[in-house]
């Protein structure tokens, strides 16, 4: 597949599919006019590095782990890497729950109040 159909595959730019190259973390092979042409597993790994950005990992720790997460080998190293970044996204969950549960408070006490013709509480 090309370059423009894996970006409307999965929904990611082809300036990101460019990246993506540039880091290593994605390979294309080239025709001989030099156009990219990627296997169709290139959709799933490019899903899979999207989730990894999204987790908060930086280019550097996703290209040392997508190997890992072929062979199911992980380096000590690279896994008490990944047991800090897991730490620190289980605390923005916590953080965001947190945040969650007060706009909650705040949806219900203005809700309630309009109901009642109340001014909204400050």
């Amino acid at each position: 597949m090309r370059i423009g159909e894996l970006a409307a595959a999965t929904g990611v730019s082809v300036r990101a599919l460019r990246y993506y190259e540039e880091q290593d973390l994605l390979t294309a092979e080239r025709s001989p006019s030099g156009q990219r042409h990627y296997p169709d597993s290139a959709a799933d790994r490019v899903c899979l590095i999207q989730q990894l950005y999204a987790a908060g990992l930086s280019s550097k720790t996703i290209v040392e782990l997508l190997p890992c997460i072929e062979t199911d080998e992980v380096p000590v190293e690279l896994l008490d890497r990944l047991s800090t970044e897991r730490d620190r996204i289980d605390r923005q969950v916590k953080d965001l729950v947190n945040t969650r549960d007060r706009l909650d408070t705040a949806i219900t006490l203005a809700t309630d109040a309009r109901k009642q013709g109340r001014p909204c509480p400050r």
